[in-house]
């Protein structure tokens, strides 16, 4: 059994791009394997956030990840401050780092560009998201494209700790979807679906209602030609709509064009719909029963308990390595 960590912002609602990219195959993977599902909110105060605004966030999170379907019993569902070892390790890893490899960081060169006043967090959040995966014995961690690069600084700062102390952090494998990894934006599809968008149109929220849903699709993207084909270089919009489509329904794309062959993009967009708002729907009704209660509370509270425990020894480990503290 192979264990996995995953970790999410709490940084606003999760879009449809955030589930079936990552968090559909998260239900997947706890039946055979020891997953950790982090809500990381250390890493949303790299930038200035509101505090209730924070806190709300972070338990609308912690509904949707078991809305989807993660189950307590087979997975750890937690908090990141609530764990204080992975600030702890974090320090820990920010002293096995370098300057230059952090200052390398694309995401760092792109939230830093032309800003007079950045964050030294910006910088140096790499190394608390190696310390998050490295707490745990992490075998996989399943990411999106855009987080590769820092998976790979993960597994250099575990080997260059491993070689020069001791040999006793897992170096974690980074694993891509190869399906639904990118589910593009519905104005500009040659973009990422992202939360961050100024533009609520451009991305479908989570917890958007039927009638949002479906105003989204209608006013997606497309081109001229009326033709329902996958071609992601010539019709970036229709391959979108395809590829949402497919992954909400089972629905391989090949059926989906023959399905639509010789039908205009209204009835295209009208079944995008359909298949999105069916996926959705049961999500939200068990959202909204989560999101006040008691047994949502409950659910964080045993899993920052077993968290902790695994992550305190994995910290004293470290720490014994370096020669922190008295303990020989």
């Amino acid at each position: 059994m192979k264990t996995i960590f995953s970790g999410i912002q709490p940084s606003g609602t999760l879009t449809l791009g955030n589930y079936l990219g990552a968090m559909k195959h998260f239900v997947e993977l706890q039946e055979d394997n020891h997953c950790y599902f982090c809500i990381v909110d250390q890493h949303a105060i790299t930038v200035p956030q509101e505090k209730q605004k924070l806190r709300d966030n972070i338990r609308s999170l912690a509904a949707l990840y078991l809305a989807v379907g993660i189950d307590p019993n087979k997975s750890t569902l937690f908090i990141q401050s609530e764990v204080p070892a992975h600030a702890q390790l974090g320090w820990i890893m920010q002293c096995v780092s370098y300057i230059g490899e952090l200052e390398r960081m694309t995401q760092f060169k792109d939230k830093s560009e032309g800003k007079d006043a950045v964050s030294s967090a910006l910088l140096t959040y790499p190394p608390l998201m190696a310390a998050d995966i490295l707490l745990y014995k992490t075998d996989i961690v399943p990411v999106g494209e855009d987080q590769k690069q820092h998976l790979e600084l993960t597994r250099d700062l575990a080997e260059r700790f491993n070689k020069k102390y001791n040999d006793i952090f897992t170096i974690p494998e980074v694993r891509i979807p190869k399906v639904g990894a990118r589910i593009m934006s519905l104005t500009e599809p040659t973009k990422k679906m992202s939360k961050s968008n100024p533009n609520p149109k451009s991305y479908i929220s989570m917890l958007d209602d039927e009638k949002q849903l479906v105003k989204k699709i209608k006013s997606a993207v497309t081109d001229s030609d009326n033709e329902v084909r996958y071609d992601k270089e010539n019709k970036p919009g229709v391959s979108n709509l395809l590829t949402i489509h497919s992954l909400c329904t089972g629905e391989s794309i090949e059926e989906l064009v023959e399905k639509y062959a010789g039908k205009g993009y209204g009835d295209f967009k009208a079944g995008v719909a359909e298949a999105v708002v069916s996926t959705l729907k049961p999500i939200q009704e068990r959202y909204h029963q989560l999101i006040s209660s008691e047994e949502l509370d409950e659910i964080l509270d045993l899993g920052a308990e077993k968290a902790n425990k695994a992550a305190t020894k994995m910290l004293r480990k470290a720490e014994k390595a370096l020669g922190l503290g008295r303990k020989r």
